[in-house]
């Protein structure tokens, strides 16, 4: 670990310039054609990996609270969920009893959580099979995490602490379950288009009777290998670009390392784990639209621009996590976004683990909720599969199969088939299955509540086609699936929930303040006839050329000069005019000034503190701080390219910020800080350097 203090002057090492991010506290400017139907205008589906609800919410709102770990204490009232009772703690049906997991180990065997063994463990609903046919072939230990008894165990609020202070503040469901039985493809798919059905070509134990049941990688990216699936039909992305509502799938890891021989794209970022394992970032089955021709980005193209993020371009809609974060600073967030981790975040045992996934969640749900758009949002939270991991409660099932695999009522069979099955009746398509955390944290979700509704991965889906008057998809589940509904209340003068901005290390509360949202008629985003226009020009007077994300109807030009022997001088001037169907505001920021005519601090002192080879925590001192609340907002960038986000509150004067790269940072790139506040934006000019 290496600490430098930033100051003006020459260095040895990382070179870098701090210029001026712009962002208004106006709306996103991106038209929709359809207008949504709730208070809703910005939809992140943020969907991770394979986690049952026993194994993170088990015990809530109950933690053990060990010394030394992040404490977790439920707010007077806070409900019960369907948990883990004294009686499934010491006298379980299964073999071994559920153990508390402790932070300490937060790195586990993967589990099995194939289609064929989730219905074995389920034992007819005896739900008492789990360390007979899900636990891990890799679990051979003896250890707490690498034992045949790690199925059973769980995490509590000391280690998924971030989670348990979201079920807090929004809303959390107990009773949503998967679509189907089976791991992570069959789960993204029913994400986006709530069927498996339709695949080819026939591949034995993944692809049985048209249906996908198990993971292949998708026949439309170039960084997929072995025998690849391709899905015919439709998917919310057809939905969603018929009704003209932006929209994006941002993956960690999707943007290309390079290329082969033959042109193809190559996927070869990677980072390390809390465990100290590499990585790679991105997994190519968890990408459910690389499935479908009519929605793939086989060579991982990237937007013409960030202003044209959530549009069709060369991208298609398909696009590296990075990209969201830069949208979504520069003002230009999609109605719809599905955000997947780099793998080693995405929570899945084995890889990666709750910590790592802690921070990942922290980071992006901060920078929502502390940006312009957070009135009119809604995050949700979901998994794509249960890991195989124990949950005491049966699904009910409302899909049954009599397909080769299904094994959940004896061979061959998964409930009980109609002698004349309807004719949306599709055999391997067992559902629904295992029980699935589901979070809702919006202004407008139910605050501190525990919803009861029976819902399913697909009931994200019938939320999207809803709220944008999108219509069903023909043979999905989306028909049938519970609603979202209870967990929001969009009554005309309901309480809102609150701004709650959280440690992503350690997941505890760092503040919370209220929510600024109009009421239900009324929107604190683009009208739908809104229209929008971008143009950015930079230009650079020397080798050193930085740019910026500019809102729009923006110009930016920034001027770059090196003179020997003395530090690299960036000036940056700013206009920006940002139009919304009710107003039209001016900012113009120079250097040593902020936005909106507001002053800017005197200065800006940063301490940068290398982690390892691929993270940087960026402390930072304002000189002079904005009053009321305030966030420091930190981008690096090389060329166009944004690398890392990240956000965090002022606390007075200081505030931290942790970004995290795919690989070690050599050379030259620029740092972008802004101070924003209700007041404006407060940009910076400087000469740094970072050794």
């Amino acid at each position: 670990m290496r600490d430098r203090r930033i100051l003006g002057g020459i260095g040895v090492g990382l070179v870098v310039a701090v210029a001026i991010a712009i962002s208004l506290t106006g709306a996103s400017a991106a038209p929709q054609s359809t207008a949504a139907t709730t208070p809703i205008k910005h939809l992140v589906v943020i969907f991770d990996e394979n986690i049952s609800f026993d194994h993170y919410f088990g015990t809530y709102p109950n933690a053990a609270n060990p010394p030394g770990e992040p404490a977790f204490y439920p707010k007077p009232g806070t409900p019960s969920v369907n948990g883990l009772n004294n009686t499934l703690l010491t006298d379980n049906p299964n073999e071994d009893n559920p153990q508390r997991l402790d932070r300490s180990v937060a790195i586990t065997c993967d589990q099995d959580h194939n289609y064929s063994p989730e219905q074995e463990a389920f034992d007819g609903g005896l739900m008492d099979k789990f360390v007979q046919f899900t636990a891990g072939g890799g679990c051979t230990g003896t250890t707490p995490g690498e034992s045949p008894s790690t199925v059973m165990d769980y995490y509590d609020g000391n280690t998924v602490t971030a989670l348990w202070n979201y079920a807090q503040s929004y809303s959390l469901n107990d009773e949503s379950f998967g679509t189907g039985f089976g791991p992570s493809t069959p789960g993204a798919l029913n994400l986006i288009s709530g069927n498996t059905g339709g695949a080819s070509p026939a591949i034995a134990g993944k692809v049985e009777n048209g249906a996908i049941i198990n993971d292949a990688d998708p026949t439309y990216d170039d960084c997929s290998s072995g025998t690849t699936v391709s899905m015919s039909g439709q998917n919310v992305g057809n939905l969603l670009n018929s009704h003209g509502v932006t929209w994006g799938w941002f993956q960690g890891g999707f943007t290309p390392t390079g290329t082969t021989s033959t042109g193809a794209a190559v996927c070869g970022t990677a980072h390390t784990n809390v465990g100290g394992a590499s990585v790679a970032d991105y997994v190519q089955h968890h990408e459910p639209f690389q499935y479908y021709a009519s929605t793939a980005n086989p060579h991982h193209l990237p937007p013409s621009s960030v202003a044209n993020v959530g549009f069709t371009d060369a991208a298609n809609h398909q696009y590296d996590l990075s990209y969201f974060n830069a949208a979504l600073a520069a003002g230009n967030l999609p109605s719809v976004s599905f955000l997947k981790a780099p793998a080693y975040e995405d929570g899945h045992a084995g890889y990666s683990d709750p910590l790592d996934e802690q921070r990942f969640l922290v980071d992006e749900i901060n920078a929502v909720e502390e940006s312009p758009d957070w009135g009119s949002t809604a995050i949700v939270i979901a998994y794509d599969d249960s890991d195989g991991w124990y949950d005491h409660v049966m699904s009910p099932i409302v899909r049954p199969s009599d397909g080769p695999s299904d094994a959940l009522s004896g061979p061959g069979k998964c409930g009980n088939v109609p002698a004349s099955p309807p004719p949306t009746f599709q055999n391997d398509q067992c559902g629904y299955g295992p029980r699935l955390p589901l979070l809702v944290i919006s202004p407008w979700a139910k605050s501190n509540f525990v919803d009861n509704t029976i819902t399913d991965q697909s009931s994200i889906l019938a939320f999207i086609e809803n709220n944008w008057q999108l219509g069903r998809l023909p043979g999905s589940s989306d028909a049938i699936a519970g609603s979202l509904g209870n967990m929001f209340d969009f009554s005309p003068n309901g309480p809102r929930a609150p701004r709650l901005i959280l440690d992503d290390t350690t997941g505890e509360v760092v503040s919370t303040s209220p929510s600024d949202v109009g009421s239900p008629g009324s929107t604190t985003t683009t009208s739908s006839t809104s229209s929008s226009t971008t143009s950015s020009k930079t230009t650079s007077t020397s080798s050193t050329t930085t740019s910026s994300v500019s809102p729009s109807n923006s110009t930016t030009t920034t001027h770059s000069s090196t003179t020997t022997g003395g530090p690299t001088v960036t000036t940056t001037s700013s206009h920006s005019t940002t139009t919304t169907s009710t107003s039209t505001s001016t900012t113009s920021t120079k250097t040593g000034g902020g936005s909106g005519g507001k002053p800017a601090p005197k200065a800006i002192t940063c301490v940068v503190t290398r982690k390892g080879h691929s993270t940087l925590v960026i402390t930072c001192t304002v000189g002079k701080p904005p009053k009321g609340t305030a966030a420091l907002r930190v981008r690096i960038e090389r060329g166009t390219r944004v690398l890392s986000t990240g956000r965090s509150l002022l606390h007075g004067a200081r505030a931290k910020v942790t970004l995290h790269t795919s690989k070690q940072l050599k050379g030259g790139y620029t740092l972008r800080l802004a101070v924003t506040s209700a007041a404006g934006v407060s940009g910076y000019s400087r000469t740094l350097q970072l050794g």
